[in-house]
Parts: C-alpha cells; sequence; structure tokens
C-alpha cells in the first residue's frame, strides 16, 4: 500500500465558529485571524494506492461554484486537486473509488463538476465508485436547519443520479488494513479512516480533530451538532493514538499534514510533526 498526500488548496471560515467556546486570545496563537477574523484552513486529502485500487478521500470544495459563494470562503493558494494528482503520476480518470467521509461541501464539492457550458453536473472521477455511510446520506439529503448550508444538492445529488453511488457496510473492513471509525459529534454518520501504513495506524481525521490546534479535549468547533458526542470521541481516539502510536493526518491544518502524540500534564499533545512523505 502506497498513501499519498493530496492538497486541494485553503479556504477561510471564521476563527470562532473554528474553536467554539474556546477564546480568540488563546486560539489565534496558533491560528492567527485575519481583519474579518477568518482564519486559513487546508483542504488535505488522502490518496490510497492498493493493487489496482486507487483510493481518494475526500476531495476538497471544487470550483464550480459562483463568486458570491467563493466570497464567502475565499478558495486560495495555488493546490489544486487535478494538480496535486499529477504531481503523483496520477488523473482523476485514474481514481476507482472516491471515499467520503461526509457530506459537507469543503469534503465532497470535488465530487462533481459542470461540462463546458455549466448546463450539467456530472461526476468529476468518471471511473470511480463513489462511496459513503448511509445513515449519513440520509442525514445529508434530508438535511435540518443548522447544517442546510454545508449539505449542496450540487454536490450530493448528482452522485446519486449518476448510479456511481454506493454504501459501505461499517462494521467490516473497507479492505485489508482500512479500517472504518463511526463519529457522530460533528455530523451524524461521519467516517474516519484508520489505516495500516509502515508498521503502525495512521488515522485521517476529518472534522473530529480538524487541525493540531484541535487536540485539546475541551477545543470544540462550533458547527457541531453533538459538541459532548465530540468530546467522548476525541477522548477515544487520542487515548489509542497515544496507546498504540497513531499517527493523525489532518484534513485541515493549514501547515501540519501529520503528527504522533504524546500523554502530558496538560493532557494528550502533539508529540512529533512531519509530512506524510517523510515516513
Amino acid at each position: 500500500m502506497q498513501l499519498y498526500t493530496i492538497n486541494t488548496g485553503h479556504f477561510k471560515l471564521d476563527g470562532g465558529a473554528m474553536f467554539g467556546v474556546v477564546p480568540k486570545s488563546i486560539w489565534q496563537k496558533a491560528n492567527p485571524a485575519d481583519e474579518n477574523n477568518m482564519c486559513s484552513w487546508a483542504m488535505r486529502c488522502l490518496l490510497v494506492q492498493e493493487g489496482k485500487r486507487l483510493i481518494l478521500i475526500d476531495n476538497g470544495m471544487g470550483n464550480k461554484q459562483d463568486d458570491k459563494f467563493f466570497g464567502y470562503y475565499y478558495l486560495h493558494g495555488n493546490d489544486t486537486l487535478d494538480r496535486s494528482l499529477a504531481n503523483h503520476g496520477f488523473h482523476r480518470d485514474d481514481i476507482t473509488d472516491v471515499f467520503l467521509t461526509h457530506l459537507h461541501f469543503d469534503h465532497c464539492g470535488g465530487s462533481i463538476e459542470y461540462n463546458a457550458d455549466r448546463t450539467k453536473l456530472s461526476p468529476a472521477f468518471k471511473n470511480a465508485k463513489y462511496w459513503c455511510n448511509e445513515k449519513h446520506w440520509e442525514w445529508a439529503v434530508n438535511p435540518n436547519p443548522r447544517e442546510k448550508a454545508s449539505f449542496l444538492k450540487e454536490n450530493i445529488m448528482p452522485i446519486k443520479e449518476s448510479g456511481q453511488l454506493n454504501f459501505f457496510d461499517t462494521s467490516k473492513d473497507f479492505l485489508p488494513g482500512f479500517k472504518m471509525y463511526e463519529a457522530n459529534g460533528h455530523t451524524e454518520g461521519m467516517i474516519l479512516p484508520l489505516i495500516t501504513y509502515k508498521d503502525t495506524t495512521l488515522a485521517f481525521m476529518a472534522d473530529l480533530i480538524p487541525s493540531a490546534g484541535h487536540l485539546p479535549i475541551p477545543y470544540v468547533m462550533g458547527y457541531d451538532v453533538r459538541p459532548l458526542n465530540t468530546l467522548k470521541e476525541k477522548e477515544y481516539i487520542l487515548k489509542q493514538a497515544v496507546e498504540h502510536k497513531w499517527i493523525l493526518f489532518f484534513e485541515h491544518d493549514p501547515t501540519i499534514e501529520c503528527c504522533t502524540v504524546a500523554q502530558t500534564e496538560r493532557g494528550i499533545r502533539m508529540d512529533k510533526s512531519f509530512n506524510l512523505a517523510e515516513l
């Protein structure tokens, strides 16, 4: 098995929303905000090469939205999904599986694209099966008012209409060495991939622990629908990471790709940070 980091660009979100009840005087030291209180965040995805399968975990927000949308979220940077794939010698048509941790726009927006004259939406990975948790799918297509702005129909419904949608069995491994952990604090039925890689486990953190700055247990996003669940889920994952020397892979940290963690007097904190390519 080979793993590759796929950077799809950066975007901005309100710092207060990203850190919930944590005061700005604390979080801004690690994640400085601009004059509008917006912080820059990565949309870092993961490519898994296993035999003849090429599995892309999440795919960023894409580029099909209008100027008004991007005026809210400030897509920026030089990284794109296609450029990152090409850096590793791949093309989107090579992707055999698209694994979606959940269906918020910054995780699945790259799933769908417009045709040349912007009259039709279709899957951006024409040769791939798209995989989602069925429980989460039902949650996303019947959104609650709190999350409705994050579940965009144009990112979701064309997957089903194309016939490429598949639901995985969360009680089984996705493939040998690729387990799944279901978390329900951030949103209903989010799936974290836990991948055996080079004699350890790499845990893809999605939005449970979006950045290294969110390692402290109380640092929970204001976006989470069940923050008390998030506390318990973070505690479980972090204890496993300490005990079994897991590597945490951050989807949204603006600079840190991966880290190990250790128990300290202040709780579980980052031990060593590094890029995936350094393993």
